[in-house]
């Protein structure tokens, strides 16, 4: 008779993500009002101050007299939204022998945010550092500058450039803006700094008078990556029960329970789905029926799940799906539908042991014939003991 492990192993286990690539927040759009404050010069001492408690002494930079016209027509171009031309009178102010400093600053902080709108991040970077390197804008321009590039630099996978920004920036503007610092807490986590991110993202969720969802997913992510399974079942707790008729919330919940190794909680939320009709992707079943399949005396429901899902269509019908289904059969002392989904199964083995415990069930049944045939396609398709197939090849 075929061997089996009581503790059944983890079928495939899929977890639902909450990530996407680094979001860059609209810098630019904020960094508007402080382009027009620097073409106005001093008249900026009215705009609003978002930097209060930044440590950076503001340099003080005025227009040079032989810039100022060329400025006015650069800041009208930015202002009508030609990003072409901006680019263009900015490349020549930046290279012109008689601008100042400050010129140079704004000309490549408007040419930063030109070439952002024309989807060149490349030059845009570089504009940034320009601007930054200059430190000749106010704080509104310089901090705001800095942020950005942070953010298209961990846009573009440069976690160490871009974590190193954003850690100058935090240091030096003193800012503790929700929203930045979930920049900084998602960066992190991508950067598989697990335990890092977690102090970070908490900050940003405790700053925020209304932390989006998405917020709270990247935590509980973090903390799962982290090992520390226990806080990420509690924030995927809460979302569930802010959001009990989002599908995606609910099975991130389960995921976290079989995380967690509790398969009924997983079971009971999966099963709750699955009456409402909203288990409609492959990946939902397998998860349901992998759940069942490591739960004790759960074999008729991993049975029930495989063939509703089969019958949907929603179920290919794979190697896996009918392994699961065989094992479950045969565990519940339904041999013949075992034999059934095992012949179906052992053709899209990977190798030959799923034909040869094919042949060890239809020995045990006396389907001799069936078994030693079973046996032959084993050792076509290779086994790691060929005497246990010609065992049963050589049966009398």
């Amino acid at each position: 008779m075929i061997s089996h492990n009581p503790k059944k192993a983890l079928l495939s286990v899929l977890v639902a993500t909450v990530l996407g690539g680094v979001v860059v927040a609209d810098a630019f759009a904020q960094a508007r009002s402080s382009d027009r404050n620097e073409r106005r010069g001093k008249s900026s001492a009215k705009a609003e101050v978002l930097f209060p408690e930044a440590t950076r002494t503001e340099p003080g930079g005025k227009p040079s007299s032989k810039m100022g016209s060329k400025l006015q027509k650069l800041f009208a171009a930015y202002n009508k939204d030609d990003y072409e031309q901006t680019r263009a009178l900015a490349d020549e102010i930046i290279a012109a022998d008689n601008a100042n400093d400050y010129d140079k600053a704004v000309a490549n902080q408007l040419a930063s945010q030109a070439a952002y709108n024309l989807d060149d991040n490349a030059a845009a970077k570089q504009y940034l550092q320009q601007a930054v390197a200059l430190n000749q804008l106010d704080n509104n321009g310089h901090y705001q500058a800095l942020l950005m590039l942070a953010q298209l630099q961990l846009q573009d996978d440069q976690y160490a450039e871009g974590l190193s920004n954003i850690d100058k920036y935090f240091a030096e503007s003193k800012s503790n803006k929700p929203e930045e610092l979930i920049i900084k807490g998602q960066a992190l986590y991508q950067s598989e700094k697990y335990a890092e991110a977690i102090p970070v993202l908490k900050a940003a969720i405790a700053a925020s008078p209304e932390p989006k969802d998405n917020w709270n997913q990247l935590l509980m992510a973090a903390y799962a990556e982290a090992g520390q399974t226990g806080e990420a079942v509690k924030e995927a707790e809460a979302l569930a029960a802010r959001n009990p008729d989002d599908k995606k919330t609910q099975l991130n919940l389960a995921s976290m329970y079989m995380q967690a190794d509790d398969m009924d909680k997983a079971a009971a939320v999966m099963d709750k789905l699955r009456a409402a009709g909203l288990l409609t992707e492959e990946r939902e079943y397998k998860q349901l029926y992998s759940i069942y399949a490591n739960t004790d005396n759960k074999e008729q429901d991993v049975i029930a799940v495989i063939n509703e899902g089969l019958s949907k269509g929603i179920l290919k019908p794979d190697y896996q799906v009918y392994l699961a289904l065989a094992q479950s059969y045969y565990y519940t002392e339904q041999v013949s539908q075992a034999i059934d989904a095992w012949k179906k199964a052992a053709p899209l083995s990977p190798n030959g042991e799923t034909y040869l415990n094919l042949a060890r069930v239809l020995h045990g049944e006396g389907r001799i014939p069936e078994a030693k045939q079973a046996a032959r396609d084993a050792l076509a398709k290779g086994v790691k003991n060929p005497a246990d197939a010609n065992r049963i090849i050589n049966l009398k």
